[in-house]
């Protein structure tokens, strides 16, 4: 079940990507650190309510932020889409004990439905350029690699843009 996150729920959500985050860590990943995610940006996430957590049996077990709000660093991208109508994926988190059951694309597949129904005309997201298999997630959605940006407080290597255009 897909629901919006409340903010009781934050250290349960902060686990969940604390240890995505270490599983990352682990494979050679270093995307998420210390300084991201963090409460604040996840306090912000449910502020806007944009941060929705996927729950089985009561426990969290993934995360997604559908935002339509653009991040400064995205403005340097040459987009598909004018930059009027668009959503944006942030912090996708699956616990690394239920990764690779198609959690994910459940996320995704919520993501998608909730753009389509509110006439949005693309969906955008940035994923680390050192995690191949995000990318390829991405790639198999339809999802089109556009450029790259910049986190330095997450990593010296760049971000990969995508836009998936829905109208």
């Amino acid at each position: 079940m897909i629901v919006p996150a409340k903010i009781s729920e934050i250290p349960e959500i902060l686990s969940l990507t604390k240890a995505c985050a270490a599983f990352m860590i682990s494979k050679g990943i270093y995307q998420w650190n210390e300084h991201y995610p963090s409460k604040e940006a996840f306090e912000r996430d449910i502020d806007r309510n944009e941060l929705y957590v996927l729950k089985i049996e009561n426990q969290i077990i993934g995360t997604i932020v559908i935002s339509t709000y653009m991040d400064d660093e995205y403005t340097a991208i040459d987009w598909l889409s004018p930059n009027t109508n668009n959503l944006y994926i942030h912090r996708l988190a699956v616990h690394p004990s239920f990764q690779k059951k198609g959690y994910a694309v459940q996320l995704m597949d919520h993501a998608e439905a909730f753009a389509k129904a509110n006439n949005v005309a693309s969906i955008r997201l940035d994923t680390f350029s050192q995690n191949s298999r995000n990318q390829k997630f991405y790639e198999q959605r339809g999802y089109k690699r556009l450029g790259s940006i910049y986190f330095p407080k997450q990593s010296e290597f760049p971000f990969y843009c995508y836009e998936l255009l829905l109208t």
